[in-house]
């Protein structure tokens, strides 16, 4: 199973488990956190979620790029339910990200869609999509909304990562801890949450991100969907893939 999910109580903890691939996405993860999360949603004694990954070197590498460079992903056609269950919408209970080690590319993306962090003291933190000629749509969309946009933009064009120590300054986390307490502090920190009205928290999460909106998913889309289907955006995933530099065609 590439997705764990154990109960404990009123809350929930998803685990990606591919910790041999940095945690990193294929369809069958991306499908497995999507079920884990529907079932979250619909099961009333479910007061809140932890998400987090395997190990201590990542809490999702993104996209898993081999894959993709092979044909097993396509962008246009991912597994529903999916990501798309917390990264397309304000998913209704809370969630808790516990960030393991590092979170690039759609691991941040994800963690960004999540309510609250708590992360590892050696964890680190980017969107390197433009490295490999691909468009971080969720990191553009939601990091200038927790940033200052000079910050947002300095990560989203360099594609450089941050540190543990620098995303709490930014407030990209709310707290930093040793490797081993990021899963403990991490459930605390849910469990202090489903312990208020439901009702309540709902509708202060809800208004809370309604505030913070920006674009729709549809302009999102539709300003990003040439580049993934673009040249630029295969050789991006086969040069990572056999660990060369890229060669750009802007088409």
């Amino acid at each position: 199973m590439s997705v764990d999910v154990e109960h404990l109580g009123a809350v929930t903890i998803v685990t990606i488990n591919r910790p041999e691939r940095r945690n990193a996405l294929d369809a069958a993860t991306m499908s497995g956190i999507g079920r884990a999360l529907t079932d979250a949603e619909l099961d009333d004694a479910v007061r809140a979620v932890v998400l987090t990954g395997a190990g201590e070197k990542a809490f999702c590498a993104g996209m898993d790029l081999k894959a993709f460079a092979e044909g097993g992903i396509d962008p246009g056609k991912l597994p529903k339910p999916g990501l798309d269950v917390l990264v397309e919408r304000v998913f209704p209970k809370p969630v808790i990200a516990a960030v393991n080690g590092s979170a690039l590319a759609g691991g941040f993306e994800i963690m960004l869609a999540c309510d609250l962090v708590v992360a590892a003291e050696h964890a680190m933190f980017g969107i390197p999509e433009v490295k490999r000629g691909l468009v971080a749509a969720g990191g553009a969309t939601r990091l200038p909304r927790r940033i200052p946009l000079a910050v947002a933009l300095e990560l989203g064009l360099t594609g450089e990562p941050v540190d543990a120590a620098r995303a709490l300054a930014l407030g990209l986390v709310n707290r930093v801890v040793p490797a081993a307490r990021v899963r403990a502090e991490a459930i605390a920190l849910a469990e202090s949450v489903a312990a208020n009205g439901p009702l309540a928290v709902a509708a202060t999460k809800e208004l809370m991100w309604a505030e913070a909106g920006g674009l729709s998913l549809a302009e999102v889309q539709a300003r990003t969907a040439p580049v993934f289907v673009s040249d630029d955006a295969r050789e991006g995933a086969i040069a990572f893939a056999e660990r060369r530099a890229p060669h750009w065609r802007n088409r």
